[in-house]
């Protein structure tokens, strides 16, 4: 046992030039300085003069600060880990075994996670993400799939101390989902889940199927930046069409029962956007408005349009034939993408939410 007390001593004492590497490219000092500038800056007489731009600032603040702490306390684990590991071997104390072995893992995992924050780079990572997910044809199983999805996603959001708020939910045809609409709020929710926009392939054998076949079902994916600026995005109102309609699902004793669910078409893209949260038709309006002004300013700015009133429907329908990942349930457990080769067997822990290592590869593939 005191062999392997030896070999995370090791494996610890190997991590500092990687630590050391991490600090440079997060630009630790640098970071640093800027939180000094930022923090002179509200002490200016007329810093409360502007809340948005105030409020921006204590932000950039709040998320500059975090950074350099994570960093920080990361090195000072590393650091307590190696006294923890010297000070057994010296005592021959076999019970801190465990111990070590479990912080090593725990400081490669955030030493990993961090060196994956470097790969977000994007304008709007940093941003919320807004998550829809519909089933495509093939009634109850695909519906069934979509609301296996849905778990997922949340699942991977929760672990990851991400807040959850649910937007829209249209129960299935006796089981599943027929959409689902969720808000992932905290830092870089964005850049970590668009590796999850696409569809999503199944293949198992269905519990709906009473001669117990195997299926294929697809369900998508889609996810989009929460943007700050939909304000400037003008509807017209006679592009959209507003309907009420009682609340269901997920929610549980928190869904308002009344018809004060809203769902918003958008006749020229046919994109359709609902919310049933909030506790009034017009909170619920004023939600979904902003989700359809998100979804838009999402596609101009993926599609290159100059405006928001040159996007026609056929440009967003949905290629069910192009799937991003397949998960087989049956004759073998295997979920692979297909953009990054990444691959699990363990299909149950992916459904569970371990969907760290998809994302990781995919971030790393679009880094190159």
């Amino acid at each position: 046992m005191i062999v392997a007390l030896e070999e995370a001593k090791y494996k610890l004492e190997q991590m500092t030039e990687d630590l050391v590497e991490l600090g440079a490219a997060l630009r630790i000092e640098d970071l640093k300085r800027q939180v000094e500038e930022m923090e002179s800056k509200t002490m200016a007489p007329d810093f409360w003069n502007n809340a948005e731009n105030s409020s921006k600032v204590l932000q950039a603040i709040k998320t500059t600060k975090t950074k350099i702490e994570d960093y920080e306390k990361l090195c000072a684990r590393q650091e307590d880990a190696i006294a923890l590991a010297e000070m057994a071997i010296e005592e021959n104390d076999e019970s801190c075994v465990e111990e070590v072995e479990a912080e090593l893992a725990a400081i490669v995992a955030e030493e990993e996670r961090q060196r994956i924050g470097l790969l977000l780079s994007g304008e709007y990572d940093r941003n919320n993400a807004i998550v829809s997910i519909h089933p495509g044809a093939g009634g109850t199983e695909a519906q069934d799939w979509a609301q296996m999805l849905y778990r997922m996603i949340t699942r991977w959001a929760e672990a990851h101390d991400y807040k959850v708020k649910l937007l829209d939910w249209l129960d299935g045809d006796g089981a599943g989902i027929k959409s689902a609409s969720v808000m992932i709020e905290g830092e870089n929710a964005y850049g970590m889940l668009k590796s999850e926009n696409g569809v999503h392939r199944l293949v198992r054998v269905s519990p709906f199927d009473a001669a117990g076949r195997r299926q294929t079902s697809f369900s998508s994916i889609e996810v989009m930046p929460e943007f700050d600026e939909v304000d400037n995005v003008e509807i017209r109102d006679e592009d959209i069409e507003v309907t009420a309609h009682r609340s269901s699902g997920a929610g549980g004793q928190h869904i308002n029962k009344t018809d004060s669910a809203i769902r918003i078409l958008h006749k020229p893209t046919g994109i359709v956007v609902g919310c049933q949260t909030e506790r009034s038709q017009l909170q619920n309006k004023e939600t979904a408005m902003k989700m359809l002004k998100s979804k838009l300013m999402e596609i101009k700015l993926r599609e290159h349009y100059d405006k928001i009133e040159d996007i026609k429907g056929n440009k967003v329908n949905i290629e069910w034939g192009s799937q991003i990942r397949s998960y087989v349930f049956m004759p073998y457990t295997l979920v692979k993408d297909t953009r990054t080769g990444f691959e699990m067997t363990d299909v149950n822990r992916v459904m569970d939410g371990d969907i760290d290592g998809f994302i990781n590869a995919y971030l790393k593939m679009n880094a190159k």
